[in-house]
């Protein structure tokens, strides 16, 4: 059964390996909403405004994809919005730890949706927000890591920070 799922994280900046998730996460349900959050414990590079337009700019090919951005609990959010499954990506056994712990946390709060979890392709485990950030802060090439449709905000950022993540 098809339905409406929930895709959160922090996009700060989008990377391929969050479109291979949200890219599979579209064949798997009629909708996804990806819920761009704001946890308190980060740092962030972008504004919510800015990490919600990569995200539009890069989610723009996939039809029944749509963005949002939350700032309280993502159990109450996909409860409002009607939604049964909560989309989380896995890379290492590290990131299944800390997400188990948020999916019982989640189903606790909110037992009507089921916590799915898609591993990522080997070719991108490796990948994640924060070492985007520091390529891009160093100079590095990032275009293998983020869709080319962001790249000139990610720039343009850099160049308004000096080169600050």
């Amino acid at each position: 059964m098809k339905t409406l799922a929930v895709c959160p994280g922090s996009f700060d900046p989008v990377t391929e390996g969050h479109l291979d998730i949200i890219r599979r996460a579209a064949q798997l349900f009629d909708r996804v909403i990806v819920l761009a959050m704001t946890n308190a414990e980060k740092r962030y590079m972008f504004s919510m405004e800015e990490r919600l337009k990569m995200l539009r700019l890069s989610t723009a090919e996939f039809p029944n994809v749509e963005t949002d951005s939350y700032q309280g609990l993502l159990a109450d959010y996909v409860r409002t919005r009607g939604a049964s499954a909560i989309i989380k990506g896995l890379r290492a056994m590290s990131d299944f730890e800390y997400e188990f712990q948020m999916a019982l946390t989640n189903r606790k709060l909110n037992p009507a949706a089921e916590t799915v979890f898609l591993t990522t392709t080997a070719e991108l485990m490796y990948m994640s927000s924060s070492l985007v950030r520091q390529v891009a802060a160093l100079g590095g090439d990032i275009s293998g890591f983020v869709p080319a449709c962001i790249i000139p905000i990610i720039e343009k950022k850099l160049q308004i920070t000096g080169g600050n993540p």
